[in-house]
């Protein structure tokens, strides 16, 4: 397969405000319970499957860094893409490289990766094609054998985090948010409260992973299905939940006993589907 030629496509104006102005994505996963989670959960399953550093990992939509920093503490060689501006400046204050891009038209060389992560970008990416187009980059650019991990939100997340937070039964713009993306898996372009967004089924992560080619693919749950507790106890008490806290710990564990159980994957906030090439 050879690299792409022609313009970069071009990131939404809409995601593009929304991760330069509206929220700082470098904190989403520290300031909340629920983000922890996330995080230390994807640590779990990424040190588990990624090979020995210092493996060179690309780490496709990247963000500000939240996972390269421990990468490259871990002795990974890390380089970011990412097509937020403010991104790349966070990016490289963690030892990774960084380079601004789109993870449907990559600028590697083919094979020139030991595992590519494709943490983010298949969240906004609202149509098949384009979907896929990014996961074919992704496999274009690692090695024979080597390892692509993508995320995906998923499908039912928005029902789970708005009943914790009670707008599901408060709000008539948000039930009819969540009876949307429930239907379609689109969160519409110019809706309240998030950006245009798509979420998955387990079953359209694997098939669009296999689609491009890749093999063997796994998906973990990555909060479980506990998740939304941790969200309501830190929405009603008005107070961060200690991390050693019992509800945390259990939490956590719930997302662990669940892995080797399928039909738990539909509670989970997000999902992360592990393939080789």
């Amino acid at each position: 397969m050879n690299a792409p030629t022609g313009p970069t496509p071009v990131i939404a104006p809409e995601i593009l405000a929304f991760y330069s102005e509206t929220i700082d994505e470098s904190v989403r996963l520290t300031s909340a319970a629920d983000g922890v989670l996330e995080m230390v959960r994807t640590q779990e399953l990424l040190r588990r499957h990624l090979p020995e550093p210092p493996a060179r990992v690309l780490d496709v939509g990247g963000g500000p860094g939240a996972h390269a920093a421990w990468l490259v503490k871990d002795g990974y060689t890390v380089h970011v893409v990412d097509p937020v501006p403010r991104h790349i400046e966070q990016a490289r204050r963690t030892g990774a490289t960084a380079e601004l891009g789109d993870a449907r038209a990559l600028t590697a060389d083919d094979g020139s990766y030991d595992a590519v992560l494709v943490l983010g970008p298949l969240y906004h990416l609202l149509r098949k094609d384009e979907r896929l187009r990014a996961l074919t980059e992704a496999r274009r650019v690692v090695r024979a054998g080597g390892l692509v991990v993508a995320a995906a939100i998923g499908r039912y997340a928005s029902l789970y985090e708005h009943t914790a937070t009670t707008w599901l039964g408060t709000k008539e713009r948000v039930r009819e948010a969540v009876a949307d993306i429930l239907t379609t898996g689109v969160h519409e372009p110019g809706r309240k409260g998030f950006t245009a967004a798509y979420f998955h089924t387990a079953a359209e992560l694997v098939e669009e992973m296999s689609n491009v080619g890749l093999g063997d693919v796994r998906v973990y749950g990555v909060e479980g299905p506990a998740w939304g507790a941790l969200k309501a106890a830190e929405q009603h008490s008005g107070a961060p939940l200690p991390l050693d806290s019992p509800l945390f710990l259990a939490a956590l564990e719930a997302a662990r006993l669940a892995e080797p159980h399928p039909a738990l994957l539909a509670a989970a906030s997000h999902l992360l589907a592990v393939a080789q090439s």
